[in-house]
């Protein structure tokens, strides 16, 4: 079957097709429009002007999607429908039902979260997703297709937002993933102690506003700032960040013994995180296996929509347009 998928939960218009048949997916087109430029200003995504810029985008990302994909019969119609910021949720669901009623094809909301998990290879059950992004750090443990076990998750900033918090202390661009990235390269991660919130907890959730404050003080001590001051600290906060995070994740793994982890959203592209998770659960977790989305597949995108929806094809699942409608608060 084809599948049209669409994405609008953030900052990030995507759309694409995807022909799936008994054994896998293969995606036909997959186009993404970004907004950075929009709200590199703001240091932040501005709801209302995501929006705004979803609609200016959505039909030609439509229009393009279509000619690489060379016109394919589409069959079924995905759209995240929550969670996200509900102004740009409202657009995609919006343009999705007005395709399904004007096309008279069946349509189905997918939930972001979802989608980031099957933008995996996912085969080998049960799974521990660790999610990262912009939104949400949440720990998921995947007993099958379609089950779901929230088992730890951020109590206040996404590790995504922290960093570009943190980029914008340093005054680097937006948004502050990559830039942190690249700067951390040619740093010191152990130029400046700074904490691992709730690294020792028994529970598997996570913060990282304290170690946004901790920066946000020894920013302050300074007047100006070195290109080797900016290096250090971007290492030094990004190994606090990665040590958190994986330290929660083996600890997890560890209880529940799944038989692959993985790594999904937009800070799963950071090399070094990546890099870091692979060795220590060859070192400590050798039988478990380790899956990384392509990086194309890590940020939102419509073809990771259009995916799960290949593995929630169940005609029960298939609504009527006039019954999908944006939740930003959705959980699995």
């Amino acid at each position: 079957m084809n599948i049209l998928g669409i994405e609008t939960s953030c900052d990030d218009t995507g759309i694409a097709l995807v022909e799936c048949d008994k054994k896998n997916c293969r995606i036909l087109s997959n186009v993404v429009s970004s907004q950075i430029k929009v709200h590199a200003p703001y240091g932040g995504v501005v709801p209302n002007l995501a929006a705004r810029a979803h609609l200016e985008n959505i039909g030609l990302c439509l229009k393009q999607a279509l000619k690489k994909a060379k016109y394919p019969k589409i069959d079924l119609i995905a759209v995240t429908n929550g969670p996200g910021l509900i102004p740009c949720l409202l657009v995609g669901v919006n343009f999705a039902k007005a395709l399904a009623y004007a096309w008279k094809k069946p349509i189905i909301g997918i939930n972001h979260i979802e989608g980031h998990i099957y933008a995996n290879n996912l085969k080998n059950f049960p799974i521990l997703c660790l999610i990262v992004s912009g939104g949400h750090t949440q720990l998921i443990l995947m007993k099958d297709h379609g089950k779901y076990e929230l088992i730890g998750q951020t109590r206040d900033d996404a590790v995504g937002e922290a960093f570009d918090k943190v980029a914008k202390l340093l005054g680097l661009s937006y948004p502050g993933g990559p830039i942190i990235s690249e700067k951390a390269e040619k740093g010191n991660p152990q130029a400046f102690d700074l904490p691992r919130p709730m690294i020792n907890t028994k529970d598997f959730d996570f913060s990282f506003s304290g170690l946004k404050t901790a920066v946000l003080y020894e920013t302050k001590r300074k007047k100006k700032f070195s290109e080797e001051y900016i290096n250090d600290m971007a290492a030094s906060f990004q190994q606090a960040a990665i040590d958190v995070l994986i330290n929660k994740t083996i600890k997890a793994a560890k209880k529940y013994k799944p038989k692959t982890i993985i790594l999904s959203g937009g800070v799963a592209a950071n090399q070094e995180l990546k890099k870091q998770m692979k060795e220590i659960i060859k070192k400590e977790l050798p039988k478990t296996q380790f899956s990384i989305p392509d990086s194309k597949l890590c940020t939102d995108n419509g073809a990771m929509i259009a995916i799960t929806a290949y593995y929630k094809n169940k005609p029960a699942l298939f609504k009527s347009w006039v019954k999908i409608n944006a939740n930003a608060n959705l959980k699995l």
